[in-house]
């Protein structure tokens, strides 16, 4: 069997297809238990999630064929591979926001988080693309955002988050928030040394990017050239809360009909 991958292609699809079967048959044996054991399930996952992805990252500083791939951008730097990117933060995030149960928290997470991770699944950095899957750097990449994908998922199937209009403006103020610590990580990372090139979120630089490049070029000011991502955020999740309420008012007029027969 040829295990090379690359996004969307045969292989690509058979992964995400199974990790989507993984998150509908946990849904389904978990739907009548406690909300105790929904917490215990989905905080044991990101934890596990998390020790895995530091497993693939000590895998990852020892390739020698993924360190000559980024000799350009200064080899592997531990401060630059901690798990404060826009997909694989919601490791952390997440059980804070399902122990807390902080509803912004859990709409930044459950719109950034498997947005983001696909984002990453489709467009892979040098070395995790056109390789085998049975890599170690390809198991723990590709396992990693697969996983963050259905992590944040099950805050909606498993129960704990149900996205509605009146979630737009904490979820908002919650996405600058969590933003603007990460900007502070990247300002500390740098003043003191430890990564010169910090840039988490792309809070420093937009790196080539062509939205962040129209933006800094509007606000060329770290961190807040990033407001205007705001905005585009905001009518993303309001077309998903749509998809929400219109699947709420079906299930509400299917379940009248039933009543009145």
């Amino acid at each position: 069997m040829d295990w090379t991958l690359t996004p969307f292609n045969p292989l690509f699809c058979a992964v995400l297809g199974a990790f989507l079967v993984l998150l509908a048959a946990a849904s389904l044996i978990l739907r009548h238990r406690s909300e105790r054991t929904k917490k215990i399930v989905l905080v044991t996952a990101c934890l596990v999630t998390l020790a895995g992805f530091f497993a693939y990252k000590v895998a990852l500083s020892r390739d020698a064929e993924y360190d000559r791939l980024v000799a350009a951008m200064d080899g592997f730097n531990w401060w630059g591979e901690l798990p404060l990117h826009l997909c694989n933060v919601n490791m952390i995030l997440i059980p804070i926001a399902v122990l807390t149960k902080r509803r912004p928290l859990m709409g930044f997470c459950f719109f950034v988080g498997p947005l983001c991770a696909m984002m990453a699944l489709s467009m892979p950095g040098a070395g995790f693309s056109d390789c085998s899957l049975l890599l170690p750097r390809m198991l723990g990449y590709y396992g990693t955002h697969f996983m963050v994908m259905v992590e944040a998922l099950a805050l909606v199937t498993f129960g704990f988050f149900r996205p509605g209009f009146r979630d737009l403006p904490a979820t908002a103020a919650a996405i600058v928030v969590v933003t603007f610590v990460i900007f502070l990580i990247d300002l500390l990372f740098r003043l003191t040394g430890l990564y010169p090139r910090a840039n988490y979120f792309f809070a420093m630089e937009t790196e080539g990017n062509f939205l962040l490049e129209l933006f800094h070029s509007w606000i060329p000011v770290p961190f807040l050239y990033l407001l205007p991502c705001t905005l585009i955020l905001a009518v993303y999740m309001s077309v998903v809360i749509g998809g929400f309420a219109l699947a709420g008012a079906c299930e509400k007029r299917r379940t009248d009909r039933t009543v009145s027969r």
